[in-house]
């Protein structure tokens, strides 16, 4: 099963965008319940990273939202992907400022 990007969740936000809600929460519950079947007893998780919270998403979200600093890692991707639409706006030239926090340039990741 694919998570992201989804094509069943792709089409149930497409039926939420044209105001067909009754559609748009039935594709969600129907992959929702096969999320639920595939993944019962098999990792999910997309992070590589070595974490006691791997695969506990809740635990995992639940720390990133308290401590307020930065998000998942297995968000990351989706949240680079429309930052990266964004930045086109200004020829990426954002890239030029930005320095990495020293955790993210470890070597062991």
């Amino acid at each position: 099963m694919i998570i992201d990007d989804n094509p069943k969740e792709i089409e149930a936000m497409k039926a939420f965008h044209r105001g067909d809600r009754k559609e748009g929460l039935r594709l969600q519950e129907e992959f929702a319940s096969e999320f639920r079947d595939e993944f019962k007893d098999k990792d999910h998780c997309s992070c590589e990273k070595a974490c006691r919270y791997h695969g506990n998403c809740k635990e995992c979200v639940a720390i990133h939202r308290a401590h307020q600093e930065h998000v998942p890692n297995c968000m990351r991707p989706l949240i680079n992907k429309k930052l990266k639409i964004l930045s086109e706006l200004t020829e990426h030239t954002i890239a030029n400022e930005i320095e990495p926090h020293q955790e993210v340039l470890r070597p062991d990741c």
